[in-house]
């Protein structure tokens, strides 16, 4: 037993050593105080180990000056003197560590320095022996699920090694029985070997192409002699993987932040695009989430925070084929902002976690920069109504935008007799008489197109070119009789052909279609004098050329989406980038088939998402096209005919009196309502001045034509510098310096532009006028008030004051020349649009409702403090409920919804990685690129909707001043569109109609006057030969409340149904780019977390 003594002296001691204890603790706490206090003035010192080469390389000095302008570090430059020679303990101290393997670094030694000194790594040291070797960095990817190619490995001790596991056949190697065929990738194991070589199939023609480091401005070379495989050492053979021409490059900065760019793939070419600076071309374009999630992972599974990677995209797809380490990237500004901005937190975390990270709201070296004033392209208007406030959330953007300012469309149409031309029809029609051929560039698209084949060169048309200089005679006869007149009517357009095919010097970027259609045949003896064949020998050629987008129309676009941007969401421009680097924006954008619709919508997404480079990867990672639904009138022709018919009666009958269908007090129910009263009498005075506008554009023609006919006949069309073409946002100053035309137009197409209008316009034979012809007289002359008003033209502002009045009143009117015919014509037109809208809205509210519900069950479990079993028992039917939601409401999937849920990539925001406090708020962006034709017809339908039988009663959704200023308003011009903007209100039921709230708003576009003197910034954008865009007008008025529920019984009786929608498929984008990056989106809100109040082990 223990005395009484020694219980005391036990429990003395034990007092004593909780005393001592206590006081350790105590003085620790103290020194910990002293040393943060310490700290507080002391700066953290950022030791940069790598070789001199890569320190001072230009985005390692930009990001590490912005690190210093914190003022919270110190940078301590290595070098390579000690690098390479001084012992580690001479090496300088400091608290992190940049240090990264380039050739000739001693990576054994930093490893050394940094046990001894224990440094925080931005990237730890031992993981970089695995790039060294793509088999271990493949079996990495691997073992962290992230996909890569189909790929095997070849491993030789010796050069030349026979393999019994290793077959090689003409078109395909086997590798322990996994067979590739060509083409097929052939990559050494060791990574720091860029000799990459891709083999292709006999049918193909064979041979090989050479991959390397760029030198000078080749990245490839072929060899169409080697067809074997190299066998010297040890390699991988990987499928061969389609992208469309592009390669992505991804630069991670710690897992939670990505950057990709992509670039013009070497197996193209081999021509590395440059710009005028003379460095690579690469595009900024966006990851999918799935492709964020795999860049995370790539830099956990390599321990590598600063680390790129190359991605590949192809049929649905994203793969890693290979990882770089340490990569920058190249000449962004905002990406070395990011950057340093990343890295700060990670030292200031590791380093110093009592200091905060937040970024200050104006970044230490963007103190003394000016602000960037807005162009003024885009004007404010009075159409936004909705506020955004705790109450009521911004849930759904639906836009329907009309393409920018464009070039004038043209057509040609000649019949041909000519050998040259009839051979050349059979060689591309496959020596069928009687089929058609078609050739065709578009300013968007990447193959000619013909009636059977795909054809990938521009050899038809420089064919079509090298025929057509040939026949074109070298000077213009005087007319003597009318078959002469015939014949040089004949030679004028083949001139005109010549010069359409000419244009601009290269055969893409600009929209030009041929087509040759046989019309008479004969029966001829055959070559081999074996009986009769039959060939053509008469063809009818149709070109059409014109419709681009100018680079007007580009600046127009880009600007109207930074509009967007600014005023159409929360948070003043900032807030939708926000909603959308953290897969809280749904976005998805469709266009027409028209290349000047596409490239708008691709301006349009630059200035939207504040993306930087080219419109072109933006066009191909961002837009889709559907042409059924915001392409062609088919629908509605007979009607539209009617109309026009119906039109050309008001106009030239010699009574003035119209049908009124309603009351004198609404002016816009009038038959032909906005026609000018004297309608009649303008018509002469339009053929009067468009004769003495056309007669000066001849005298040019004329000056040029002589020129022309002293070069050669037989150029051949030179490259075409896509880059730079697509990039233009800017008029040729030294064009319009020379006395040129704007763009790419010279003179003799002007002219044929403007006689063409002449002879359409009136028939002086039948003394009879064409009103169809108003609109484009009006296009072609406001196109030339602002593009070439340096050619002053006589007469050409009293013409554009003439067409402009009658345009007024002919355009509406072609789409119905009373308001039901406008609502029967404008519901066939628009009634796929219609129903992918209603879609669009019907699917944001199912979702908003269904976060509603498991946000709500989410809260209540919190408040209820339940255990994990509990949690999961409640939530599953609300599980159920929400699937029953999905699959009771099919519309989304068969639009929206690929058709192969396991092959979706799946994703979740989680809330406390991307440092999201409202991971609720969602926001639906949809926005539909289309025509003038669509935008008038959908306007149309909502106007007019409540006309309908089945709809007596109801009001119109538009309100009669909207009404009103929608009559006055005439001409829907470039850049205009409608906007729905739906809204939540969350403090009221679920159930009540008034939860969700539709906004209605238009702009007239670019609709400004040309002549427009009176306004200072019109004028002066003028001189850059484009139109301010006119902001939103409210369709609805103040105060007003429009229900999703009643907006949906005035527009479905003309929107198509959700069942009537084709069965899902692969969306009809472009190939080589991850297209279904926006369904992922689609259902994100159906599978939001909210565990906010949850324990992390029960998500």
């Amino acid at each position: 037993m223990v005395s009484g003594v020694e219980k005391s002296a036990n429990l003395g001691a034990f007092c004593q050593s909780e005393k001592k204890k206590e006081k350790d603790k105590k003085k620790k706490m103290k020194m910990k105080k002293e040393k943060e206090e310490e700290s507080v003035g002391k700066k953290i010192t950022i030791g940069v180990c790598v070789m001199e080469k890569k320190v001072f390389s230009a985005p390692m000095e930009q990001i590490l000056e912005r690190l210093q302008c914190f003022g919270e570090f110190e940078v301590v430059y290595f070098g390579d003197k000690a690098i390479l020679e001084d012992p580690i303990e001479c090496w300088p101290l400091c608290d992190c560590l940049i240090a990264f393997y380039s050739s000739g670094y001693p990576l054994k030694k930093a490893e050394a320095y940094a046990a001894l000194r224990k440094p925080f790594l931005v990237n730890e040291l031992e993981p970089q022996y695995l790039l060294h070797d793509r088999r271990k960095v493949y079996e990495r990817l691997e073992m962290f699920g992230i996909p890569v190619p189909r790929y095997a490995c070849v491993h030789r001790e010796v050069p030349n090694q026979h393999l019994d596991y290793f077959v090689e056949d003409d078109d395909f190697v086997e590798v322990h029985g996994n067979r590739f065929w060509k083409p097929f990738v052939e990559k050494p194991v060791n990574a720091d070997d860029h000799r990459i070589m891709i083999y292709y199939p006999s049918s193909a023609g064979g041979g090989m192409k050479e991959l390397f480091r760029k030198v000078g401005n080749r990245s490839s070379e072929f060899h169409p002699e080697v067809r074997r495989v190299r066998r010297e050492g040890s390699y991988i053979y990987e499928e061969f993987m389609p992208t469309g021409g592009t390669d992505v490059k991804v630069y991670t900065v710690g897992p939670d932040y990505a950057h990709a760019e992509a670039r013009k793939s070497p197996v193209v070419d081999g021509v590395v695009m440059r710009n005028p600076d003379g460095k690579e071309v690469r595009y900024p374009v966006l990851l999918t989430p799935a492709e964020k999630q795999m860049a995370r992972e790539v830099c956990i599974a390599f321990r590598q925070a600063v680390c790129g990677f190359d991605l590949l995209r192809s049929e649905g797809r994203s793969y890693v084929c290979d990882v770089n380490g340490w990569s920058f990237v190249k000449n962004s500004y905002k990406y070395y902002d990011d950057a340093a901005c990343v890295l700060r937190k990670m030292f200031l975390d590791a380093k110093a976690p009592h200091l905060s990270s937040t970024i200050p709201p104006i970044l230490p070296w963007k103190v003394s920069e000016p602000v960037q004033p807005s162009e003024g392209l885009t004007r404010q208007g009075s159409g936004l109504i909705g506020t955004f406030g705790q109450a009521e959330e911004l849930r759904c953007v639906v836009t329907i935008v009309r393409h920018g300012d464009r070039t004038p469309k043209q057509k040609v149409k000649l019949k041909v007799t000519e050998e040259k031309l009839l051979n050349l029809m059979l060689k591309y029609n496959g020596g069928k008489p009687r089929s058609e051929v078609l050739l065709c560039f578009h300013d968007c698209s990447s193959a000619f197109k013909l009636a059977q084949t795909k054809l990938k060169t521009a050899v038809q048309l420089q064919d079509l070119l090298d025929a057509t200089r040939a026949l074109v005679p070298r000077s213009r006869p005087g007319r003597e009789s009318d078959s002469e007149a015939e014949d040089i009517e004949h030679a004028e357009k083949l001139r005109q052909v010549k010069a359409v095919l000419e244009e601009g010097g290269h055969f893409s970027g600009i929209y030009r279609k041929v087509q040759l259609k046989p019309l008479k045949w004969a029966k001829v003896a055959k070559s081999n004098g074996e009986g009769e064949e039959e060939r053509p020998v008469e063809a009818l050629m149709v070109l059409k050329y014109g419709g681009v987008l100018t680079h007007a129309g580009r600046k127009q676009a880009e600007e109207l989406g930074r509009y967007f941007r600014n005023n159409m969401y929360p948070g003043e421009g900032t807030g939708l980038l926000r909603l959308h680097s953290t897969y809280r924006h749904d976005l998805k954008i469709y266009s027409s088939d028209e290349g000047r619709v596409q490239m708008s919508a691709a301006a349009f997404a630059k200035g939207l998402l504040d993306l930087e480079g080219q419109l072109t990867p933006i066009l191909v990672s961002l837009v889709s096209k559907d042409s059924s639904m915001l392409d062609g009138l088919d629908n509605a022709s007979i009607e539209m005919e009617d109309a026009k018919a119906r039109l050309n009666d008001i106009i030239t009958s010699e009574t003035k009196t119209l049908h009124i269908n309603g009351s004198a007090e609404k002016p816009w129910m009038v038959d032909g309502a906005g026609l000018p009263p004297n309608a009649s009498e303008l018509l002469p005075k339009l053929v009067k001045f468009t004769k003495k506008v056309t007669e000066q554009v001849r005298l040019l023609a004329k000056d040029e034509d002589e020129e022309l006919a002293e070069a050669s006949p037989y150029d051949v069309i030179p490259p075409y510098d896509q880059a730079k073409a697509l990039g233009k946002t800017n008029i040729d100053v030294d064009r319009i310096a020379a006395g040129l035309p704007c763009g790419s137009e010279g003179f003799l197409l002007m002219y044929a532009r403007w006689r063409k209008l002449e002879r359409d316009l009136y028939n002086e034979r039948k003394d009879r006028f064409d009103i169809t012809q108003i609109p484009d007289v009006y296009d072609s002359c406001k196109y030339d008030l602002l593009h070439n008003s340096h050619l002053n033209l006589g007469g050409l502002n009293e013409l554009f004051k003439v067409a402009q009045l009658l345009a007024d009143g002919v355009i509406p009117n072609e789409y119905g020349i009373n308001p039901k015919q406008k609502l029967k014509i404008g519901s066939k037109v628009a009634r796929r649009l219609l129903g992918k809208i209603m879609i669009d809205l019907r699917n944001t509210r199912e979702e908003a409702l269904s976060v509603a519900e498991l946000k709500g069950s989410q809260d209540n479990l919190a408040v209820n403090k339940t255990t994990k079993e509990d949690t999961e028992h409640h939530t599953k039917p609300h599980t159920r409920n929400e699937e029953s939601r999905r699959t009771s409401f099919n519309s989304e999937r068969s639009m929206d919804q690929d058709d192969d849920d396991d092959k979706e990539p799946k994703y979740r925001l989680d809330p406390k990685y991307a440092n999201v406090r409202t991971p609720e708020r969602h926001v639906r962006t949809r926005l539909y690129f289309t025509s003038e034709s669509h935008i008038h017809s959908l306007m149309n339908v909502l106007r007019y909707c409540n006309l309908d039988e089945s709809l007596q009663g109801e009001d119109s959704l538009v309100c009669d001043n909207a009404l009103d200023r929608l009559y006055r308003t005439k001409e829907l011009d470039y850049m205009s569109y409608i906007v729905l903007r739906m809204f939540e209100n969350t403090e009221v039921a679920l159930e009540d109609p008034k939860r969700f709230r539709i906004e209605l708003a238009f702009s007239r576009g670019a609709d400004l006057s040309p002549l427009e003197v009176n306004d200072e910034i019109a004028a002066s954008l003028h001189q850059e030969h484009t139109l301010p865009i006119m902001g939103p007008e409210r369709l609805q008025e103040v105060g007003s409340y429009l229900t999703l529920a009643n907006m949906e019984k005035l527009v479905r009786p003309f929107a198509m149904p959700a069942e009537d929608f084709p069965p899902p498929s692969t969306p009809q984008g472009f190939s080589g780019y991850f297209s279904k990056s926006a369904s992922v989106l689609e259902r994100l809100a159906k599978i939001w977390p909210f565990h906010k109040h949850v324990n992390n082990n029960g998500k």
